[in-house]
């Protein structure tokens, strides 16, 4: 792969928080936000506004809840993790059109993008699983 191949499948594989918030506000239909990140439930407290917090470790048993005619944007901890790229590699492999959000849920803070209290009550494993 030269350069030019691997940034087009960057570009095409990953949308920016600043992408996705400019084309959220142009047509709020379009996406699905998922929150996918695993851990204890103290750390996943504040999750992006309006994300379907979905983690990892309860995808295969939750499949019936993320809609196939939207585009589905993951996202997960920061750059170093990667369970956004192990579940949208699962997505895509059952039909769905996704993209990882760079950065996750850090870069997102970073850029004092609206989050909100995640309401999610679970009892996954503490393993993050990245």
């Amino acid at each position: 792969m030269n350069a030019l191949d691997y940034f087009n499948a960057r570009l095409q594989g990953t949308i920016s928080p600043m992408d996705y918030l400019r084309s959220k506000q142009m047509d709020t239909e379009k996406y699905f936000l998922i929150d996918v990140r695993n851990g204890p439930i103290h750390l996943r407290s504040l999750t992006i506004k309006d994300a379907n917090v979905i983690p990892e470790q309860e995808l295969q048993n939750r499949l019936n809840e993320i809609p196939k005619g939207k585009e589905i944007i993951v996202y997960c901890w920061d750059v170093w993790c990667n369970t956004a790229a192990k579940v949208a590699k699962v997505l895509l492999e059952q039909g769905y059109n996704v993209k990882e959000l760079t950065g996750g849920i850090a870069s997102w803070q970073e850029m004092n993008f609206p989050v909100s209290k995640s309401t999610q009550d679970d009892n996954i494993s503490d393993n993050c699983g990245c």
